[in-house]
């Protein structure tokens, strides 16, 4: 049989074979995770293995398509770090200059606080111990939210918190078909967060970070959005910090060499209920990233996980700043050139 006859043969329905000797029909089916099926045929070995080749190009090109448009086209982020390593600050540039949502657990958490609820009332005390929140009422608040933004660009900043945090993650994101697409690591020393804590003021409503040393509020002791008034995190004096960055390198760290390790695997397409005996299924690596940017403020470190974004997901939109795009008020000289000729008068 002619290559010319087995690709209309692989063309058409059923892939029917009408050879002498056959008695069985050869029939393919593709299945969006990357796997062909084939019932082979008593005498038709070669047409066989040329319509495989045909098939199972078709089938790659078809679903790596539409998995690599569907994973690599929507920013499922953590942000991960020691606390007070710039994390709501980052996340907050990444807000204004991209279409993305940042979710910090910790601005959800006081939240609550101030607004008195249940959840608000369990932590307000874990929080001024320099505790952690138990995993069980973290996942709740994390994937209750993350539910909602299914197709949407969003930053998880201070969740997870722990290894089995990450885990009950990674298992709720991959059962809704959102796998997590970046992990990037904060690299400040503890010297430096240290010693700029005292400086650190925050709008509560908001989650807008400012700090007096590298980044303050362009009114003292005010938001630079709604006027409103700053305020103190309770956690922000040297003895509860100290005890919060021994319990992030004792519960915390774990969760690094996790997503490497997953980074460097490769996973199996979830499996086929109505998987043929002669099946082939084809692995593919995992879409999760793993970058460490490394820096002493935020202003160091963004330039580096600017150029991150756009490498990774050149198709993420940036925000168009309505007032960059107007024109520039008149300076004084333009104007007074302006009214010394006939157009000016």
């Amino acid at each position: 049989m002619s290559i010319q006859n087995t690709m209309k043969l692989s063309s058409s329905l059923g892939l029917r074979l009408k050879a002498a000797g056959a008695s069985r029909s050869t029939r393919i089916t593709t299945h969006p995770t990357f796997t062909l099926q084939a019932q082979l045929p008593c005498n038709s070995f070669n047409t066989h293995r040329t319509i495989s080749r045909l098939a199972v190009s078709q089938t790659l090109n078809a679903s790596t398509s539409k998995q690599d448009d569907r994973d690599e086209r929507v920013v499922r982020m953590v942000m991960f770090g020691k606390p007070g390593a710039g994390k709501g600050t980052l996340s907050n540039l990444l807000v204004k200059h991209y279409d993305i949502l940042s979710i910090s657990t910790g601005d959800l958490l006081r939240l609550h606080i101030a607004q008195k609820t249940d959840v608000g009332r369990q932590v307000e005390g874990i929080m001024a111990r320099g505790g952690l929140v138990p995993d069980e009422l973290m996942l709740k608040i994390v994937t209750s939210k993350l539910d909602s933004l299914h197709n949407k660009h969003w930053i998880l900043d201070g969740f997870p918190r722990t290894l089995d945090q990450s885990q009950l993650l990674d298992a709720h994101l991959r059962k809704q078909n959102t796998p997590l697409s970046l992990v990037v690591n904060l690299n400040v020393p503890d010297e430096v967060i240290l010693s700029r804590i005292s400086d650190r003021w925050v709008h509560l409503a908001s989650g807008r970070v400012y700090n007096t040393s590298y980044n303050p509020p362009r009114v003292p002791g005010y938001d630079d959005v709604t006027g409103e008034p700053l305020t103190k995190r309770p956690d922000d004096n040297p003895e509860i910090f100290s005890r919060r960055l021994q319990a992030f390198y004792a519960a915390t760290s774990p969760i690094l060499s996790h997503y490497q390790n997953l980074a460097s695997q490769q996973v199996a397409p979830p499996k086929n209920p109505y998987q043929h005996p002669h099946q082939v299924t084809l692995y593919r690596p995992t879409k999760v990233a793993v970058r460490t940017l490394s820096g002493n403020t935020s202003d160091e470190i963004w330039p580096e996980l600017d150029y991150v974004m756009l490498s990774m997901f050149p198709g993420l939109k940036r925000r168009v700043d309505v007032q960059a795009n107007r024109m520039p008020p008149l300076t004084e000289a333009i104007a007074a050139n302006l009214a010394a000729t006939s157009f000016g008068k």
